[in-house]
């Protein structure tokens, strides 16, 4: 039997957040939000307390009753009852606390401790350290650091399937040895899962199972051509269930109330990345722009692959974008005058105060730029973990996630994504679409025909959670009322004079036709609504590639959105002029294009040069 309302919560680090939606008129619909602090910390210590005061807010919006009265614990009404009495399934994520935090463990950094980390990532960890026998660290340091880190859970890989031993058995005493402890409940045994070469199980579970809670899985690299991170990756989600929030205030009560099992909310937001990716059979990257972390997701032929960048956000990791993107990088976004100094200011209050807002247009401008960084240094970092498995790789450091990774060492092949989607605070509440979607543009540089949306009131991970039980409704709602779609992104990789042609444009819907020449350096935004379907037909020069090769013909059926169909005429890499008031033209240029601010302040910009 179909449902009739469902409730969704996520218990975020500060803000709990309620989601209530309901069949009306026979569609699903996005019907009311609550939000309240959340209260895992003193003095209240109960999470139950924030997800009663966040539900309360709807049942006061809609006038329907959700929890029982009478009762002073939270207990809600299910299933059902008509007459605005109860809820059919309520689902919850959470990452209060800090999320769920792991420490990985593997033999070979590049195989089979990346190997782990792709599996603690997948299932919404935060990964703490990543520890290998080659990772360059001697091992009273190894065991110093597991000492010092206080992780929910351990996974520990390595080897393949009748391969080395040694080195396996090796990483299991230094864990053995170091004896780290649960970051909650010191009187439970600290969960650890391993996924490595099957003919030492037995050993590793003998010298780890008096201080350890050890849980064995499939080998996460049974071959080194092959990689299977799904039972590890279910694993993870079990324990977080069963352990970790067991063990957190007010989640032994909250986990008796949901539907199926609290998620961490990254996970939830990737699971509903990944829905969509494979209902609609579509490659697909989204990110997650959060004020601490940036989380990046893609789901490419198949291939699911979340990355968090946890040094990398918009208001209390700021200072983190502005010292790995660099001062140079920030300010090629900026159309006006500015220092590193006064830039360096700017950065320097939102660490003070995070939570301050833009109070100017300018403000605004170096927030967006800042944005742009963030994001690209999240998605390199992702593409360096989105590599084909290879046995024998060329030794990289950390410092190479910040290295421009090239498209051809990753198997992401930008000209076959064809959707990109947003989330999170500054993305969500841009003052016009049109930044969410140059945002978007600038930071992932998307090839060809690429459709941008847009989480509208944060319900990704709510609606993450709902699909692995109610698939359809999850995507019914997700698509309908959860995305805004910003429009079209058209791109060519090339490069040129500024000003010389790229393509000529033909475009024909049903009652009209229109034809223009688009030119290096320039883009155009043509302001075609969300339930028109347009006829795009590109012939590029020769020295630009739409998707077919350099010079060769495209076709294409595309929609636009709130914003447009965006003709990206600035080349792949784009590409900006080293002059710097050739530089201040063309962003203000695209700027205008894009009516991305007030026209007085483009002008006075302008006027400027």
């Amino acid at each position: 039997m179909e449902p009739s309302y469902i409730l969704a919560t996520d218990v975020g680090s500060t803000t709990t957040k309620a989601r209530f939606f309901g069949r009306v008129d026979g569609r699903w619909r996005f019907i009311a939000s609550g939000e309240a602090p959340t209260t895992v910390e003193k003095p209240v210590e109960d999470v139950t307390m924030g997800v009663r005061n966040a539900i309360r807010e709807v049942e006061e919006l809609t006038g329907h009753t959700i929890m029982e009265g009478a009762s002073d614990e939270l207990s809600i009404i299910m299933p059902y009852k008509g007459d605005k009495l109860g809820v059919d399934i309520y689902v919850s994520t959470s990452s209060a606390g800090g999320g769920l935090q792991m420490l990985v463990q593997g033999v070979v950094k590049s195989i089979t401790a990346e190997s782990a980390q792709r599996a603690a990532l997948g299932a919404g960890a935060i990964v703490m350290d990543v520890l290998s026998v080659d990772d360059g660290r001697d091992d009273y340091y190894k065991i110093e650091t597991l000492r010092f880190l206080r992780p929910d859970i351990v996974l520990l890989a390595g080897g393949t399937d009748g391969g080395d031993k040694t080195h396996v058995l090796e990483m299991a005493e230094l864990l053995s040895k170091a004896r780290p402890r649960p970051r909650l409940g010191a009187e439970y045994l600290l969960p650890v899962i391993y996924a490595g070469n099957v003919a030492v199980r037995e050993d590793v579970k003998k010298m780890l199972r008096d201080d350890f809670d050890v849980i064995i899985t499939d080998n996460l690299r049974p071959r080194i051509e092959v990689e299977q991170v799904e039972q590890a990756r279910n694993a993870i989600l079990y324990l977080f269930m069963e352990h970790v929030m067991a063990h957190a205030p007010g989640y032994d009560k909250l986990k008796k109330l949901v539907s199926t099992s609290i998620m961490p909310t990254p996970a939830g937001e990737g699971m509903m990345i990944r829905t969509f990716s494979e209902m609609r059979n579509v490659n697909v990257i989204g990110v997650g722009l959060g004020g601490a972390t940036t989380n990046i997701y893609s789901n490419f032929e198949g291939r699911f692959l979340r990355t968090v960048s946890a040094n990398l956000g918009m208001s209390y990791s700021v200072g983190n974008v502005f010292k790995e993107a660099g001062a140079e990088n920030v300010l090629r976004w900026i159309p006006f005058e500015m220092d590193v100094k006064n830039l360096m200011e700017v950065v320097y209050n939102k660490m003070i105060r995070p939570t301050t807002i833009p109070i100017t247009v300018e403000d605004l401008v170096i927030e967006h730029s800042l944005a742009r960084e963030a994001i690209r240094l999240g998605f390199n970092h992702h593409k360096y973990l989105a590599r084909e498995l290879k046995g024998v790789k060329k030794e990289r450091t950390i410092s190479d996630i910040f290295e421009e990774v090239k498209p051809e060492d990753t198997y992401i092949e930008m000209f076959n994504v064809s959707h990109i989607i947003g989330t999170g605070g500054l993305l969500s509440r841009a003052p016009r679409r049109n930044q969410s979607m140059i945002i978007l543009t600038d930071a992932f540089q998307p090839r060809g025909f690429t459709s941008l949306l847009q989480d509208s009131v944060f319900m990704m991970p709510h609606l993450g959670v709902l699909s692995t039980i109610q698939k359809e409704i999850a995507l019914d709602i997700f698509e309908k009322e959860c995305l805004v779609h910003m429009g079209t992104v058209v791109a060519g990789v090339g490069i040129d004079k500024t000003g010389a042609k790229v393509a000529t444009i033909e475009l024909e819907w049903e009652g009209g036709k229109k034809t223009f020449d688009l030119s290096f350096g320039q883009i155009i935004r043509e302001p075609i609504p969300r339930d028109k379907n347009v006829k795009v037909r590109v012939s590029p020069t020769n020295n630009f590639d739409f998707g077919k090769g350099f010079g060769k013909f495209v076709e294409r059926t595309v929609s636009g959105g709130v914003v447009g169909i965006v003709f990206d005429g600035r080349g792949r890499p784009i590409y900006l002029p080293e002059d710097e008031r050739e530089r201040k033209k063309l962003i203000i240029d695209w700027y205008d294009s894009m009516d991305l601010y007030p026209k007085s302040k483009i002008e006075e910009w302008r006027k400027s040069l």
